[in-house]
């Protein structure tokens, strides 16, 4: 089956898998054309400001109210939307990959939390998981009523089957499933693992671009959409919402993939990392590392986001007479890190790809000993060619609590904090 992609961030997309699927003239006929059902999906406020009111109308066999009951649901037990309170660690923290599970395990109940913030019926805050999947989401369907989710692919690529549609998404790309669509995760290579920004404020937008002037960074026309789709089947099925906190399951008789046409703004989205046009210095010294900021989540705080996406993507450091890997920084944000390739020019060695790494709040972080002495000596009259890498950061204004599993992994790396040992005392008061 050959997908097709609707083109353009924030678009408001008319699509439709059957000729004249979509009312003319009116959204809510008193009759739609092949005997379909019309029904609105509202993301935000219906009085939200016109260029954030994310909205779609879809037209399907049967209304999303068609399942029976819903009561609480036992799995996805790792997945937690609750950080805790009280005192949080200062410390640096890293993680080495997460491994896969043992026996069958879908995308949903693969999902592990390393930590958060806020509260997703508050409609502030972040949660931030890893998933790591080795089967089939089978005869189920997902929906997430707390927050949009930012899904990061590491490792094996991602099918989602949705009722706007069809994303496949593979590592290097990203896909946004906003609130309450419906869809099921399917494995094309059998497994795979990643990371996922589950993000409970306002939806991802492009940030402004201020004197960068109108281009440059993502690029409107790379986010692609997908074309109407749709699946008329009958069967026992089972419908997972994630709301409050809590997961909870309703058996439902046919597939609700069964949109025949949509238009509208609330919709599943995906965009190549590749595509990323990086922005950076060509004198001396290098821009904030909010110039990498790929979508942010922004608050009523003009410049200040509940939370940013940003990417390392690859590029060309040609600043001369400059320390040329990210600064030792002290900064009021947190920084959960990912890497989805290659090598991060801040790290020698310990961030692998599938690892992870936290800083908070004022928490002191920057280049490991062995990277600040090779760049303090490197020849920076010749450019730096930094190829075949992808790291990524989700950062936020608010603290963000690790969760108590998280803690506990196997994987975290107790002996982080000796990577900066080494770093040395060159002051000399008789030596400018």
């Amino acid at each position: 089956m050959t997908l097709q992609y609707l083109a353009g961030f924030g678009n408001s997309h008319v699509t439709e898998a059957l000729p004249g699927a979509l009312p003319e003239g009116r959204n809510s006929p008193q009759k739609c054309p092949y005997g379909l059902y019309a029904e609105q999906l509202s993301g935000t406020a219906f009085t939200a400001p016109r260029q954030t009111n994310r909205r779609s109308w879809t037209y399907r066999i049967r209304p999303g109210v068609a399942h029976l009951p819903f009561e609480p649901y036992q799995g996805a037990a790792q997945w937690l939307s609750e950080y805790g309170h009280g005192p949080v660690t200062p410390n640096q923290l890293r993680w080495s990959p997460l491994p896969y599970p043992e026996g069958e395990v879908d995308f949903v109940d693969g999902m592990l939390t390393y930590g958060g913030s806020g509260q997703p019926e508050a409609h502030i805050g972040v949660g931030i998981h890893l998933y790591a999947a080795t089967r089939s989401m089978q005869d189920r369907f997902f929906y997430n009523a707390d927050g949009e989710m930012l899904v990061v692919p590491q490792e094996g690529r991602l099918r989602f089957e949705t009722e706007m549609g069809i994303l496949e998404v593979e590592p290097l790309e990203i896909a946004v499933l906003p609130r309450g669509v419906r869809y099921r995760v399917v494995l094309p290579d059998g497994k795979a693992r990643g990371y996922v920004l589950e993000n409970y404020g306002p939806a991802l937008r492009l940030p402004e671009l201020g004197p960068i002037g109108s281009n440059g960074l993502a690029n409107a026309r790379d986010f692609l959409a997908p074309a109407a789709w749709y699946e008329d089947v009958e069967g026992d099925f089972e419908l997972i919402a994630k709301f409050t906190g809590g997961f909870w399951r309703a058996s439902i008789g046919h597939s609700p993939l069964d949109v025949v046409g949509w238009h509208g703004t609330h919709y599943p989205y995906k965009y190549d990392l590749r595509r990323f046009n990086v922005i950076g210095s060509i004198s001396f010294d290098h821009p904030d590392p909010s110039i990498f900021t790929v979508l942010t989540s922004p608050t009523d705080t003009a410049g200040i986001a509940n939370m940013d996406f940003a990417v390392f993507a690859p590029r060309i450091l040609a600043m001369e007479n400059t320390f040329r890997p990210p600064w030792y920084h002290r900064n009021i944000a947190s920084e959960f890190m990912g890497l989805i390739q290659g090598v991060y020019d801040a790290k020698a060695e310990g961030f692998a790809p599938g690892g992870a790494s936290l800083h908070n709040s004022f928490t002191g972080h920057g280049p490991d000993a062995e990277t600040f002495a090779k760049a303090s000596e490197a020849d920076t009259s010749k450019p730096d060619y930094l190829r075949d890498t992808m790291a990524f950061m989700f950062e936020t204004r608010n603290v963000i609590r690790p969760t108590t599993q998280a803690l506990e992994l196997p994987q975290l790396q107790n002996d982080y904090y000796a990577c900066w040992q080494g770093l040395q005392k060159f002051f000399n008061p008789n030596q400018p």
